[in-house]
């Protein structure tokens, strides 16, 4: 996904959006009340808009891919929405490759999975999309651990905060998907129901 200037699109949406835009140097040239005069001086969708680009540009995904997720979240009957569109947004296999801490980014590990140095269940994973479930062992290959790009993963790992959701093997660089992730809204950077009301508009 082309996302153009990342301090650009940070300032009209929020640090939050990407990785590198999370700093002092950032907070330095963008100014929290900026955004906040954006969103009250916009209209309902003005506000749902933001929302629904601060959730896109998180996960690094394309308008029509997002909103194809969200119509079939929607479809479900039964089912909590909001919490249903987070769990699928952080079971992507790119996403828990982020998390594990294996990538410093969701970005490059979007290229991780997508350069073949991700298994799931022993088996080569090249779909960052690619949903895992309960049950799933997702580890990095076993070639791919001697390669320049895993050089300092001990390092990188014993600062790792491991999602509860997630049963990780630092030795073996693997993990086990032992439950759904569950993130109070408190703890998210977005309103997820805004982002229905502006696809039911």
């Amino acid at each position: 996904m082309i996302t153009g200037p990342k301090y650009k699109i940070a300032r009209r949406l929020g640090p939050s959006v990407f990785d590198k835009t999370q700093t002092q140097k950032f907070a330095m040239r963008s100014s929290s009340k900026e955004i906040k005069k954006i969103k009250r001086a916009g209209s309902d969708f003005g506000v749902q808009l933001i929302e629904k680009q601060r959730v896109r540009f998180t996960y690094g995904l394309g308008e029509k891919q997002f909103k194809n997720l969200v119509e079939k979240i929607q479809s479900k009957k039964g089912t909590d929405i909001n919490e249903s569109l987070v769990q699928a947004l952080e079971t992507r296999l790119d996403n828990t490759v982020y998390r594990l801490g294996f990538a410093s980014t969701r970005q490059a590990a979007r290229q991780m999975v997508n350069h073949g140095h991700i298994d799931v269940n022993g088996k080569r994973n090249t779909i960052p999309s690619f949903q895992v479930s309960i049950g799933d062992i997702i580890s990095i290959r076993e070639n791919s651990k001697k390669k320049a790009l895993f050089k300092d993963i001990d390092d990188k790992l014993k600062e790792q905060k491991i999602p509860s959701w997630l049963a990780f093997n630092k030795e073996k660089k693997e993990a086990k998907v032992q439950g759904l992730p569950k993130i109070p809204a408190n703890e998210l950077s977005f309103d997820v129901s805004q982002i229905f009301q502006y696809y039911s508009r």
